[in-house]
């Protein structure tokens, strides 16, 4: 999980370690010794879960979100030390590192800062100012730059040599401009300046490509659009790069407001950065106007240029770094989500043509029966198919009916709705689960090798059963960029974004624990410590040997070396073994300070587990020792008073309101029942059982402001909204939390009534907040991700594709 490197202390990092230490240690607010020890344990192998859960004496209880933070952060000042080494090696070798220059490169603290200094002395094709300075103008260069006072014709004329390339006065001149215009813009103190001056005054502005308004509509909120770095929130800004991307908008960084701008002929407040950093003036002397013309040639051929690469970056980077935030906040809570539990279930992956696939699994997720029915168009087999599922259900002893929410998702819930109340003694339970991501697992090579000699269509239907017992386990079969829950995933980074949701995978798999006699590989393989190539031979050993018994047992298995063992064993639970500690998230070396509990209170293991009468009679420092301190004893009382407790809420199911069934029986101010399907940073989409999600605005969330929509729900959550518009034609729904909201007289208006509305709501408190209104043009009308997301399926059944 992080990167390699040698361990703190060793001779070739030296205080470069100490350092990078010190100053996470000032960035996460804690002790400079905790991230010491954080550091060796990383370097040694351990994994964040491990750390957190087990090493908490060792990190003074560093948590682990923290120890992400420190993670990455650690990853970056590594490799910032990295490109300082090459740096510093490279400027040395050109015989141009003096002692000034090494200190202001050992102080850049950011790899903008480090290239910044470095640009002056890095190896570049031959430029103009390059050809220049061979040919000998670097002093004319200087003698103007340094004396206004001398006419630069007749200066020039001196430099004029046919056989060096400068032909007359005028070649000598335009060479010398090219020479400070290179030095003016290869200055990392002035370039610095201006970076921040323009990022905190500029602007992004787009405009539409002639001819492409039809092709591009989906962009049509960015055809005309400005708007301020600072306030361009992640998913506007990835929307303009995607539509820039598609041909269908032309993005302009501009420097200031044009309130702001200088009137024509007079220099910018960049011109006059630039020329007060060179001394250049205008003081009526024969050099002056050239020189100012140099400026303004500089800035706009070299500094701008420059500027708007970086910015440009900046904003890529910076709307990434919150689009990927977003992505694994929703990733988490959807693996969080709450298990049906260990429950015989049918899935159901609908289709009309195809017909409706059926799975029954078991209560331990095996497969036990697959069909396919054909009630819809243009079979209408409805009363076949209902026998058929009835029939399943009773020799399978179903509790659990799991129905895919794509095409023909409310046509086969309201078979299975007739199902229920035909059948009213089979006491089924119906529910509608996201199925994306369901086909990308169907056509997997995991999928081939789980479920030999199984259909592909019918795989789906496994799934879809799976993930309602348990959504973790199931999940995890599938590379998370798929699950899609974030937004304009497709146009993160791919390192940064699978670096993000592995951690996340990690961090909730380990968080619940995984069951080593009934765990696939693809989730063993979360858990800390374990390999794909390791968790496959724990199942092969399963396999083989049959169920484990114990967790030493796990130290059997090919390749399961001593360093694994620790980092695995507390994460693995083993129910009814031959120790019941196994089944706890006690780790097995802890186990001594278990038994000296038995001891102090006699009788078995068994019996104290669970006793929570006697557990909280003992005094948790009594049992601290040289090993383990007052956290971990801490920890392992409260684990034996609720033992192998999972951390996912309790399970429950939203009821879709019978007779609304498609967009069309929708009306402004019903009040409806629905699942949140997903959250983005301009608001949720509920699924309220129309084939259209719903879109509640951040505006329409609460009465007061909301910042974060995830402060308000989250994928799963089950809630209940107003319908506020109804735009039939064009598929928008526009949905309240706030079920006292007035709906639209008459409907139609869409979400962009929805907005407008609520941005009134939003506008005080965001002004008593120095800012501007959250709620701006584009929010609900973005590029859609590619279709293979939930995201996808979301923006396209909200019909705002």
């Amino acid at each position: 999980m992080h990167s390699p490197a040698q361990p703190a202390g060793k001779a070739s990092r030296g205080i470069v370690t100490t350092s990078i230490e010190g100053r996470i240690a000032e960035e996460l607010g804690v002790r400079e010794r905790q991230v010491r020890a954080a550091v060796e344990l990383l370097d040694g192998g351990s994994t964040v879960p491990f750390i957190a859960r087990y090493r908490k004496e060792a990190t003074e209880m560093l948590d682990d979100a923290q120890l992400r933070t420190l993670e990455e952060r650690l990853r970056y000042l590594r490799e910032l030390e990295d490109r300082r080494a090459t740096i510093l090696e490279s400027v040395r070798e050109q015989g141009k590192l003096d002692g000034e220059l090494e200190a202001r490169i050992r102080a850049a603290d950011t790899k903008a800062r480090l290239e910044d200094i470095y640009l002056p002395f890095k190896p570049k094709r031959r430029t103009k100012a390059q050809i220049a300075r061979e040919a000998g103008l670097e002093p004319l260069a200087d003698g103007l730059l340094g004396d206004p006072s001398v006419e630069p014709a007749a200066a020039a004329a001196a430099f004029v040599d046919a056989d060096r390339g400068v032909a007359d006065p005028a070649a000598a001149l335009e060479g010398a401009r090219a020479i400070l215009a290179e030095r003016f813009s290869e200055d990392a103190d002035l370039i610095g300046e201006l970076r921040e001056r323009m990022w905190t005054r500029g602007r992004l502005a787009a405009k539409v490509r002639e001819g492409k308004e039809e092709a591009g509509a989906k962009f049509a909120d960015y055809f005309d659009f400005a708007e301020p770095f600072t306030e361009l929130p992640s998913h506007r800004v990835l929307a303009l790069l995607r539509g820039e991307k598609e041909d269908v908008l032309d993005l302009v960084l501009d420097p200031e407001p044009a309130a702001e701008r200088a009137a024509e002929g007079a220099p910018s407040g960049y011109e006059a950065a630039v020329a007060h950093r060179f001394g250049v003036a205008d003081r009526g002397r024969p050099g002056d106007a050239w020189l100012r013309d140099t400026v303004r040639w500089a800035w706009r051929t070299r500094v701008l240029v420059h500027l708007g690469i970086d910015l440009r970056l900046r904003l890529r980077t910076a709307a990434e770094d919150e689009a990927v935030r977003v992505f694994a906040a929703n990733l988490r809570d959807l693996l969080l989500a709450a298990p049906a539990g260990t429950r015989a279930t049918l899935g159901l992956d609908p289709g009309f043509r195809t017909g409706v696939k059926v799975a029954v699994v078991d209560a331990t997720g095996k497969v036990v029966a697959t069909d396919t029915i054909h009630p819809h168009v243009p079979a209408n087999r409805w009363d076949e198919s209902l026998a058929t599922l009835a029939r399943l259900a009773r020799e399978h002893s179903v509790e659990l009916v799991a129905i895919g929410n794509g095409t023909a998702s409310r046509e086969t819930d309201r078979l299975a709705a007739e199902l229920l109340a035909r059948h009213p003694e089979l006491k089924l339970t119906k529910v509608i689960v996201s199925e994306a991501g369901a086909s990308v697992y169907s056509a997997s090579a995991f999928a081939s090798q789980e479920l030999p000699g199984l259909d592909v269509s019918l795989r789906g239907a496994v799934s879809i059963a799976r993930r309602l017992q348990d959504p973790l386990a199931e999940l995890v079969k599938i590379d998370p960029r798929s699950i899609g829950v974030g937004q304009y995933q497709h146009d993160l980074s791919e390192v940064k974004l699978s670096r993000s949701l592995d951690a996340v995978v990690e961090d909730c798999v380990n968080g619940v624990g995984v069951d080593v006699n009934t765990a696939s590989a693809p989730l063993l393989a979360r858990v800390s410590g374990i390999s794909a190539g390791l968790a496959e031979n724990i199942v092969t050993h399963r396999d083989t040997h049959g169920p484990f018994r114990s967790r030493r047992g796990l130290k059997d298995v090919s390749r399961l070396g001593p360093k694994a063992y620790e980092q695995c064993a507390g994460f693995l639970r083993i129910r009814g073994g031959d120790d019941p500690l196994d089944a706890s998230s006690v780790h097995p070396e802890a186990y001594p300070v278990v038994r000296r509990m038995v001891k102090r209170t006699g009788g078995e293991v068994a019996a104290l587990i669970g006793n929570a009468g006697t557990l909280r009679s003992l005094r948790p420092e009594e049992f601290v020792d040289e090993t383990f301190g007052l956290p971990t004893v801490t920890d392992i009382l409260r684990e034996l008073e609720k033992p192998g407790r999972d951390p996912r809420p309790a399970f429950r199911t939203a009821s879709f309101k019978e007779g609304v069934e498609k967009i069309g029986d929708l009306a402004p101010g019903m009040v409806l029942e629905g699942v949140v399907t997903n959250v983005a940073a301009f608001g949720a989409f509920v699924d309220i059982g129309v084939h259209q999600d719903g879109l509640v605005h951040v505006s329409a969330m609460s009465k007061t402001f909301v910042k974060d929509p995830r402060d308000v729900v989250k994928p799963g959550d089950v809630v209940k909204v107003k319908v506020l518009d109804v735009d039939v034609p064009r598929k928008r729904i526009s949905l309240t939390l706030r079920l006292d909201d007035e709906a639209a007289a008459g409907g139609g208006g869409g979400e962009r009534a929805q907005q407008r509305r609520g941005e009134r709501q939003q506008q005080r408190p965001q002004k008593e907040r120095g800012g501007r209104p959250q709620q701006r043009r584009g929010e609900g009308r973005q590029a859609p991700p590619p279709a293979n997301s939930a995201m996808a399926d979301a923006l396209r059944r909200a019909g705002l594709t």
